[in-house]
């Protein structure tokens, strides 16, 4: 029996070895025989991501009619000297913005200008050429038969993209052109400055019944990172310390599996896409939700109507099951762990133990199976942005990825600036006792995430 199980042993190591596996014959290649209903709902589920992804990068639904239309911000890109008004906006002020440049969609003779230093990063028109390249990640142009910029719309991408490091030059930092990374939030993007830029904001500032210059104040509060979404739902600019009303831009990765889809609830995946896509971005659709109708929370969205949003053409409905199935198949990227990262590991016993993170933060989801939200009070913060929600409670966010989204702080505002802010306030809030070292411990485990 001794030489039995050696040779057996031994037999199964050469497989691994040799890279084969240890499944039933004909296992290695199972999901490629698959035939009929079990065929369909896999070529079904590829196809939608893939659609997802174009979706994603690359469809404004409508929301040119907006920003463009109503806005008139392609004026402003392309500046007085290609059909616009005033200086427009070079490759380096778009950079300063926030905007990325898709490594990808540019022709190896621009790559190569660009890495020479030939490329004037101040012209508006460089600017003009990248968009026609479908390069500036976000950011769709439109073009007349003479190639005049006549539009301007926005896509997912915008806020829920970046791009690597893989690219960089003298003139460029690494981490403005490079291979998109979808899903990991835009946290150097100045969303509130690209849309003061605009030649007017005056559709804004009828919906919320101020002056242009009153919108202007606070969309350029928000600073990089940041959004107000529901601004245009209450009208509340500001908390009551006087600071911004805005919210760090989420990830849109790691979201399989978790329940709500933003820092307060509101929905899953698919419901907030719906809800962005047609409010947010200004795009054409169909979008239903009749708590927007309770004018005592929601005084701006129920007197616009935004709770049944019927749009003539609606370009948004159909593409909302790709797009959703998209952002789910996208994974939280992880952190770096080594088996010999010791703090780590005991910081992870902590996690599941003495300081009560996975109450919570359940592994793997690290966030609660099921509905994942708890009252101000619970979590030790003010209620502020909470009420501007229906339920009035915030979301335990998932932590994977976590190491990868430190730009802009922690929590829904960036209220605690680093790991070890969090845990202060967890210690202090629920009197874990935590040591020096035990908290040193703990960030080492969270750092892996």
């Amino acid at each position: 029996m001794d030489r039995k199980r050696q040779f057996l042993i031994a037999a199964m190591a050469a497989a691994v070895v040799a890279g084969g596996t240890l499944l039933p014959a004909g296992g290695e290649d199972r999901n490629e025989k698959l035939k009929g209903n079990d065929a369909n709902i896999r070529d079904h589920a590829a196809l939608l991501v893939r659609e997802g992804r174009e979706i994603f990068r690359f469809d404004t639904f409508g929301s040119e009619a907006f920003w463009g239309g109503a806005l008139r911000l392609h004026e402003a890109i392309a500046g007085a000297a290609n059909g616009g008004i005033g200086p427009g906006v070079g490759p380096r002020a778009a950079l300063s913005l926030g905007l990325k440049v898709d490594a990808d969609a540019l022709p190896p003779d621009l790559v190569a200008s660009v890495k020479a230093g030939a490329i004037n990063l101040d012209d508006p028109a460089v600017t003009l050429a990248l968009l026609k390249l479908d390069a500036v990640v976000g950011v769709k142009g439109l073009f007349d038969t003479e190639g005049k910029l006549r539009s301007v719309g926005i896509q997912c991408a915008l806020c829920h993209s970046t791009v690597d490091k893989s690219f960089e030059t003298a003139a460029i930092p690494a981490g403005n052109i490079g291979k998109r990374l979808d899903g990991w939030p835009a946290r150097q993007l100045n969303v509130g400055a690209i849309i003061a830029s605009a030649p007017t904001v005056k559709p804004l500032a009828d919906l919320l019944g101020v002056d242009e210059a009153a919108v202007r104040r606070v969309v350029l509060s928000w600073g990089p990172g940041k959004f107000d979404a529901s601004l245009i739902l209450d009208g509340k600019a500001f908390r009551p310390d006087g600071k911004p009303g805005a919210v760090l831009i989420p990830a849109a990765y790691g979201l399989a599996g978790v329940s709500q889809h933003t820092y307060t609830g509101w929905g899953g995946v698919s419901h907030w896409n719906a809800l962005v896509a047609n409010l947010e971005m200004g795009g054409s659709g169909t979008f239903w939700d009749p708590r927007l109708n309770d004018s005592s929370r929601f005084p701006i969205a129920a007197k616009a109507g935004f709770g049944n949003r019927r749009a003539e053409k609606d370009l948004i409905t159909g593409k909302l099951a790709a797009l959703q199935l998209y952002q789910l198949a996208i994974p939280a990227p992880g952190g770096e762990r080594s088996p010999f990262d010791f703090g780590a590991r005991r910081g992870e016993e902590l996690f599941n133990g003495k300081a009560r993170c996975s109450s919570c933060h359940v592994p793997p989801l690290y966030t609660e199976p099921g509905w994942n939200m708890h009252t101000p009070e619970e979590i030790g913060i003010d209620a502020f942005q909470a009420q501007r929600s229906p339920d009035g409670r915030y979301r335990t966010t998932p932590l994977g990825g976590l190491s990868t989204r430190q730009e802009g702080g922690f929590y829904h505002d960036g209220r605690f600036g680093t790991l070890r802010d969090v845990v202060d306030h967890y210690d202090r809030h629920l009197k874990l006792g935590l040591s020096e070292q035990e908290i040193t411990d703990l960030i080492a485990f969270l750092r892996t995430l």
